[in-house]
């Protein structure tokens, strides 16, 4: 192990309490440090030490110098780096590796209420300079890529921007065979619990209240995809998400809408159809008809661009390889068979 390198760095200014915060509790923080980038992390008040291989002892190295400015007072209070930031800003730190010249995101950034929402990966920029330079663009891939979320907060910037005068959010309004006419309520308590994930990144980028008086205004609009029919969208940024759950025609609908001057994001992911057996994905079938086409982008994410909790990646991963082991298991079974009636003539 002769090619372990030691950086040591000193956190200026020093402060116990932004120290105590950059740490966590029972110094968490550092151990998921250490823990996910295969380091040793070492100090004494704001003096750092930390050991491993070169590239990884490096990256944690800037890491902490990064984390240790998220601990900067506000309004005079020192906040709390919870373990979702580290883990935000671990895997952008990986990706920062990755990527050669590590300028993804430098360049293509969102300014929302919350602040600048920046990629977090490769993709995601790709995603992000895709969304800002086509007519439609697709966003592929499992739960948990910031697919939608960062699809939100193009069209909040656009429409701070005024580049749209309003957005207008849709998904399918069936989904894991529920159907609407079994739940309790009106139309709108019917349909509201889908289109939930669309409003709280919303709220979470504008404010409840401005959310509330630009839905008044029908600046922001969040509905079922079946309202979508007969309309032709102008001037608007449209999001359309879970669209796994569309059937041919609804999608064909949809792209149909778009007018002038308008945006469009399609989200899905194919590995998650809850439409009845038998009926074809739109978004499967539109990945298919509209490769060729200009000014339609496609990205396709994986279980490592997931940025929420690590656990998460991992499930993808492991049903991805069980969806792969199985297919194995079928394409062998049918060989065999094949090798059967083969030797029965």
């Amino acid at each position: 192990m002769s090619n372990l390198i030691s950086n040591e760095i000193f956190l200026e200014p020093s402060d116990h309490k932004r120290l105590m915060s950059l740490c966590g509790p029972f110094d968490d923080n550092i151990k998921q440090i250490e823990r996910r980038l295969g380091v040793e992390i070492t100090y004494r008040n704001n003096e750092f030490k930390v050991t491993g291989q070169p590239l990884q002892s490096s990256g944690a190295a800037q890491l902490l110098k990064l984390l240790y400015i998220e601990t900067q007072p506000v309004r005079g209070e020192i906040p709390d780096l919870e373990s979702e930031q580290v883990h935000l800003a671990i895997q952008e730190a990986k990706c920062l590796e990755r990527a050669e010249a590590g300028h993804y995101g430098k360049e293509v950034h969102i300014k929302t209420k919350r602040g600048v929402i920046k990629p977090r990966n490769p993709n995601q920029s790709k995603y992000v300079s895709d969304i800002l330079t086509h007519d439609i663009s697709f966003g592929v891939g499992p739960a948990g890529t910031g697919k939608t979320y960062l699809a939100v907060a193009a069209a909040v910037d656009a429409l701070e921007r005024q580049e749209v005068r309003r957005i207008l959010l849709t998904r399918p309004a069936v989904e894991a065979g529920e159907k609407l006419g079994f739940l309790p309520g009106d139309l709108s308590q019917k349909v509201d619990p889908y289109l939930r994930p669309l409003y709280d990144a919303l709220f979470e980028m504008l404010g409840f209240e401005k959310v509330e008086k630009l839905i008044e205004r029908n600046v922001i609009e969040v509905a079922p995809l079946a309202y979508m029919r007969g309309r032709t969208l102008n001037d608007a940024f449209i999001i359309l998400d879970e669209s796994q759950n569309t059937t041919v025609e609804q999608m064909k609908m949809f792209l149909t809408r778009i007018g002038f001057n308008s945006r469009a994001v399609i989200t899905g992911d194919i590995t998650q159809v809850d439409l009845p057996r038998g009926t074809r994905s739109g978004l499967r079938h539109a990945i298919e008809v509209l490769k060729e086409v200009n000014d339609i982008s496609f990205n396709f994410f994986n279980a490592n661009d997931v940025v929420r909790h690590p656990v998460v990646a991992r499930i993808v991963m492991a049903y991805e390889d069980y969806e792969v082991q199985q297919e194995r298991i079928r394409i062998q079974k049918k060989a065999e068979h094949t090798g059967q009636q083969s030797d029965n003539q």
